[in-house]
């Protein structure tokens, strides 16, 4: 299973998600074979680190994003990558109108997996204050154990 997790400028929520969701991936169920990337739906940081803010909120948790660097959303992941998982609906309408007609199937929000947290979108803690980056990686986490647990409800039924 190839999973790609997408926000705008790809350097706060979806490298968050990319490292936890792997981390959480091979703590709980490393049986499930994936490829795991991050990308955002526009180039405003490209080949830039993850904001520093995002990358010390996640190593308080033990997280390390230092190897990762921001790219864009380019036309052969929606081939590549068999989920898609945007952060918001305005970067999820962005994958809608990029997609391909028979990749859109694959275009879901993140927090769908995480319906008990009470909201669809993952905020983006740029232009606030740092508990939003602690907020985010909250969501992050939970979402990432909903996620694992679909995925092996996906494997059993197969």
């Amino acid at each position: 299973m190839k999973i790609l997790f997408v926000c705008l400028g790809n350097i706060c929520r979806s490298p968050t998600a990319e490292v936890v969701f792997r981390a959480v991936a091979s703590g709980e169920a490393p049986d499930i074979v994936l490829e795991i990337d991050s990308a955002g739906t526009a180039g405003y940081h490209v080949g830039e680190p993850p904001d520093r803010r995002t990358r010390q909120a996640a190593a308080r948790r033990g997280y390390d994003l230092s190897a990762l660097r921001a790219r864009v959303v380019e036309p052969r992941d929606f081939e590549n990558f068999d989920l898609i998982l945007a952060m918001d609906r305005e970067n999820l309408s962005a994958l809608e109108r990029r997609a391909p007609p028979h990749a859109r199937d694959r275009l879901r929000l993140f927090l769908e997996f995480a319906p008990e947290v009470g909201i669809t979108e993952v905020p983006d803690p740029y232009y606030g204050g740092p508990n939003g980056f602690e907020d985010v990686l909250d969501l992050i986490e939970e979402a990432s154990r909903g996620l694992i647990e679909h995925l092996r409800r996906q494997t059993r039924a197969a």
